[in-house]
């Protein structure tokens, strides 16, 4: 029985490596890859689903297509992944190529076209598979720092038939890595009433020691246990700390927990925040990955897991040695030991009080609260344990909804009564960190049946403001009635400090003129390569609206030389 154990895994490891094609895909851009991310990091609410390569700190770029194609899909946005293509491959995968600064020219023309028809800087594009074809090492894009990207890079991804992003480094896609990853520390879990780790029924954390590795203190503990462990990865040309492959546990040397970072998919991404120690990075800003499998946990990363799903069964009596492998796509390891006493002792809990504030809310039937002037409401599903909920009033319409330390999976809905508001039409529902009033963070502001209806996946303390103030509007490279024609571009900044942007609209001499947004800098720029102004006098008008409909006009005239062919 044990050798057919063994011909399973064998069978299953042939399978999965046979899943990731060899020198089919080249590197998208010409220079030594060197990463700022890896595939599967631990991000906020989701998975990191590529790779971030660096570009030496600038834009521009060359990049690449990876293997001979179509472009099957063009997106831009001006949060996420910015500017976007897809290829798809006849091998049936998908690459994608993100945060770009522009699209190579015969792309870039398809793409502004649309984007006139439609009158719209954002667009999203499903081309056939005969307009835009690639062939392997074809210049697509360039560069850039686009949508929610922290810094120039380039976003690479390869996609199965299913869509599921997959490990691009399992592919062949190379990088110098010849450092073992890192531990900054090991926690163990007591996973219920009766299990304690030294006495304590709380978290805890362990004394690393040195020992021509890495060993942890001897604790005492007893019944079911888990493991938490924080570490990172580096490759050999770069100082950022970046994501694990793959970390495997045993116990007394048997295996019994293993995720590795091959492939997931986008709609289990965000049991990111079942797999990680949710409460602890929302305190300190640091991610503890859980090498044990909760209940409402159906991450596919788990790949080896025994019917105790990473539990540690420790009996009073006997020695244990947890042993913990840490793995990078390299397959560099570090390991890591854990050795405990089976001790029953008496234990200390952490007293959680529970009082009329408190309601219940389960995991698997829907959530509703109400009084005089607020609504709560969430579906079944949306938290992943059951929780006491701690719901108070604040005054001036303000309710603090929890602690933002339990995560959610689905959405909240919040509605306010509008009674006695003086100006609905200009109100939103915010959230604040405080529990006093002051300028709120936008979260929605749908008006029905005389209320005000808004949703979230954070719990906090949320109210009604009020946002009277218009966008401000601020020409950066011209002025009112000056002569322009050595410009190549016409640069407006827009800032909304209270709800932010939501719609603008620029015209030159009344035709829509295309205008790319950045969010992160506030600015609108026209390229006057799409030719709408003409030689001699332009009027220029913008349209500005924020999230509650306080609108800003801006209009100038600006004269041009234009350029005849």
């Amino acid at each position: 029985m044990k050798h057919l154990y063994i011909l399973f895994i064998i069978c299953i490891s042939n399978i999965t490596q046979a899943q990731f094609v060899q020198d089919y895909f080249i590197n998208p851009v010409k220079i030594p890859l060197v990463l700022s991310g890896t595939f599967g990091e631990l991000r906020s609410n989701h998975f990191h689903s590529g790779l971030d390569i660096k570009t030496q700190q600038k834009e521009g770029l060359p990049t690449h297509a990876a293997a001979k194609g179509y472009i099957s899909r063009i997106k831009i946005s001006n949060y996420g992944y910015g500017k976007a293509l897809y290829i798809q491959h006849p091998n049936g995968y998908t690459t994608v190529y993100a945060h770009l600064q522009k699209f190579a020219p015969k792309i870039e023309e398809y793409v502004k076209k649309q984007q006139y028809k439609k009158e719209s800087y954002t667009i999203e594009l499903f081309p056939s598979s005969e307009s835009l074809q690639v062939t392997q090492d074809e210049i697509v894009a360039y560069t850039g720092n686009s949508g929610g990207s922290s810094g120039p890079h380039l976003h690479f991804e390869i996609r199965n038939g299913k869509q599921e992003p997959m490990n691009p480094m399992l592919f062949g896609i190379d990088i110098k890595d010849t450092r073992k990853p890192s531990v900054n520390n090991v926690w163990l879990y007591p996973l219920d009433d009766d299990s304690h780790i030294n006495g304590q029924n709380t978290p805890y954390r362990l004394q690393l020691l040195n020992n021509n590795g890495l060993i942890t203190k001897k604790v005492k503990a007893c019944g079911r246990i888990g493991i938490g462990i924080n570490t990172y990865d580096q490759q050999d040309a770069a100082y950022n700390k970046n994501g694990y492959y793959a970390v495997s546990t045993s116990l007394n040397g048997t295996p019994n927990f293993k995720i590795t970072m091959d492939r997931f998919s986008f709609s289990e991404t965000r049991y990111i925040n079942q797999l990680i120690d949710f409460e602890y990075f929302k305190i300190n800003s640091s991610r503890i990955t859980k090498l044990f499998v909760n209940h409402n946990n159906p991450l596919t990363v788990h790949h080896l897991k025994t019917d105790g799903n990473g539990i540690l069964e420790i009996n009073d009596g006997f020695n244990y040695n947890a042993t913990v492998n840490i793995e990078d796509a390299k397959g560099n390891k570090t390991i890591i030991e854990i050795p405990m006493e089976g001790k029953l002792m008496p234990i200390t809990f952490k007293d959680k009080q529970i009082t009329n504030s408190h309601y219940y809310a389960s995991h698997d039937i829907p959530f509703n609260f109400s009084n005089k002037y607020a609504d709560i409401s969430f579906p079944k599903g949306s938290l992943y344990e059951p929780e006491y909920l701690c719901i108070e009033e604040l005054g001036n319409r303000s309710l603090s909804i929890h602690e933002n330390t339990t995560p959610l999976h689905k959405y909240m809905h919040l509605s306010f009564s509008l009674d006695s508001i003086a100006n609905p039409k200009k109100s939103y529902i915010g959230r604040f960190y405080e529990k006093q009033p002051k300028k709120g963070i936008f979260t929605g502001n749908k008006i029905a049946d005389g209320r005000i209806i808004a949703k979230t996946r954070t719990f906090g303390n949320y109210g009604i403001f009020e946002d009277l103030d218009k966008p401000k509007v601020t020409p950066i490279n011209f002025s009112n009635e000056k002569w322009i024609s050595s410009n190549k571009t016409l640069k407006v900044k827009v800032t909304d400090t209270t709800t932010g942007i939501k719609y603008y609209r620029a015209t030159i001499n009344g035709k829509f003129a295309l205008m790319s947004f950045s969010p992160k800098t506030g600015l609108l720029v026209y390229d006057f390569k799409d030719s709408i102004s003409q030689s001699g006098k332009n009027e220029f008008k913008l349209v500005v609206q924020d999230h509650v409909g306080n609108n800003t006009i801006f209009e100038c005239v600006f004269y041009r030389k234009e350029k005849t062919i």
